[in-house]
């Protein structure tokens, strides 16, 4: 649809219906937009290439929002939807459980191949991460220890995420992953490294990782 800048928009928040966060709201021109994917200053062309394949190849309805600071993508939303979502069984769980099973898997090859020493770096840039984009239930150094260290696949209750932070960690787990190793390597064999999950979930987890631009630094 289109780029906008910050003065041409309101931003505000609202209370989820069923569950304890803010929702963050783009209003523009009587029309509702809801939070999809934050990029830094650095990643204009990674920013208006997502926002492209969700506008040209998915049809959706999207604004990219240009700031100083970031770039951010928002997609169209009727207010009362958010009413309606599916509950804490809907798709974002085991999508949830499968992000942390790759951070920790990463997390992991850098504690056996470069050491202690960079994990706690790695650790600590994660925790980074979780703060700036408002990560909910990681925003302390026992919650980060908590989320690299527990199965998600058997812990009761995973975080109450939503897509966009899910896009957000694996981008900057990515790049993350980029610098401590010096390649991509440790971003392939999704599929192994999700072998435990549940077959169907797994492969709802790779259909929605290859239907976006995360396709192509996911494996």
């Amino acid at each position: 649809m289109f780029i906008l800048k910050r003065q041409d928009v309101e931003i505000s928040s609202i209370q989820h219906p069923k569950r304890e966060q803010q929702i963050p709201i783009l209003s523009y021109q009587g029309q509702t937009f809801r939070l999809i994917s934050v990029f830094s200053a650095k990643q204009a062309e990674e920013a208006k290439a997502f926002w492209r394949d969700l506008t040209d190849n998915r049809g959706k309805a999207c604004v990219l929002l240009e700031e100083p600071d970031r770039f951010s993508v928002w997609g169209k939303i009727r207010l009362e939807q958010l009413g309606k979502e599916a509950g804490p069984d809907s798709t974002v769980v085991p999508y949830t459980q499968a992000c942390l099973l790759l951070l920790q898997t990463v997390y992991m090859d850098v504690e056996d191949l470069l050491g202690n020493r960079q994990a706690k770096l790695f650790q600590k840039d994660i925790s980074e991460i979780f703060r700036q984009w408002h990560f909910p239930q990681a925003d302390s150094s026992e919650a980060v220890n908590h989320l690299i260290s527990v199965d998600p696949l058997t812990t009761l209750q995973v975080p109450p995420w939503e897509e966009h932070h899910l896009i957000t960690l694996l981008q900057e787990l990515h790049r993350l992953g980029k610098e401590y190793f010096g390649n991509t390597n440790f971003a392939e064999g999704v599929s192994d490294i999700l072998q435990d999950m549940p077959e169907n979930d797994q492969t709802q987890f790779i259909q929605w990782l290859q239907s976006s631009p995360l396709g192509k630094l996911w494996r």
